[in-house]
């Protein structure tokens, strides 16, 4: 950033993924994990927002002007290969686990728009965290590509802040926040906020004003499912899919929502 002249550079690459375990020799399986796993997985997750700021930090000292856009071009949840497929493939299944990583990774995305201006995962099918699976003819839509569905809202249209507060997701000594959002305006002039409860037992209530602006209805979606391991497969390609949901506590511009525990919430005031 010091040494690079400003304009012949329009993005700094940075690449993170989500390792359940920490190992990478032994990455952990896609479907088989306890909770004590699941916390692990979702705390790595969640280093992406210290790795964003963090290098956000150093891009802002020498382009305060914010010229150079950092570029999340690999990032996602890697796990060991299905067993029984050829290793070098890296094809593993998707759970809503990794629906959940999806979503905290896109709010925090989605929260530093200032900088990160770009960002994918590394493959889109049978690779990795995919949003299509395939087998001969047959394909289908991973809990990620609900997530990915879901917000789409937020594409081209402007961040605006949001304010709340939650208890914490304890494991032994160890937590993380268990509530992570982000919200943005849309061209129409509605409020679009995505909701992630990460904790696995407990459902959690949040309450939030949208400084400055009002609305008159509120529409709901979320994404979850009764096991953090349930995934879609070719015997039931629906176990994970987006479902209606109502949110019924609204005073004034206040907003009351009770996420369930696992979950993915889409709310669209208008």
């Amino acid at each position: 950033m010091r040494e690079i002249p400003h304009n012949m550079m329009w993005g700094l690459s940075l690449h993170y993924y989500t390792i359940p375990t920490g190992n990478w020799s032994k990455k952990g399986s896609a479907t088989a994990f306890d909770e004590k796993e699941y916390f692990n997985t979702m705390k790595n997750c969640l280093k992406m927002e210290e790795l964003i700021t963090k290098h956000s930090a150093i891009m802002d000292k020498y382009d305060p002007q914010k010229k150079v856009a950092l570029v999340v071009d690999e990032w996602g949840v890697w796990t060991d290969p299905e067993p029984g497929t050829n290793p070098s493939f890296l094809y593993q299944q998707n759970s809503l686990r990794d629906a959940l990583i999806a979503a905290t990774t896109l709010n925090i995305f989605n929260n530093h728009a200032d900088r990160v201006r770009m960002a994918n995962l590394a493959q889109t099918v049978n690779v990795l965290q995919s949003l299509i699976l395939t087998k001969g003819n047959a394909m289908l839509l991973t809990p990620t590509y609900y997530v990915f569905d879901l917000y789409k809202v937020h594409q081209d249209a402007k961040l605006i802040p949001l304010q709340f507060s939650a208890p914490e997701y304890k494991s032994g000594n160890d937590s993380i926040a268990a509530i992570n959002a982000s919200a943005s305006l849309d061209s129409t002039g509605t409020i679009n906020i995505t909701f992630v409860n990460l904790d696995a037992t407990h459902d959690i209530t949040v309450s939030t004003n949208i400084d400055g602006k009002s609305y008159n209805s509120i529409k709901g979606q979320i994404l979850s499912s009764d096991k953090l391991a349930d995934i879609n497969d070719f015997t039931d390609k629906n176990k994970v899919i987006t479902k209606s949901f109502v949110v019924s506590k609204k005073q004034g511009n206040q907003l009351n929502v009770t996420l369930p525990k696992h979950s993915i919430v889409l709310l669209s005031l208008k």
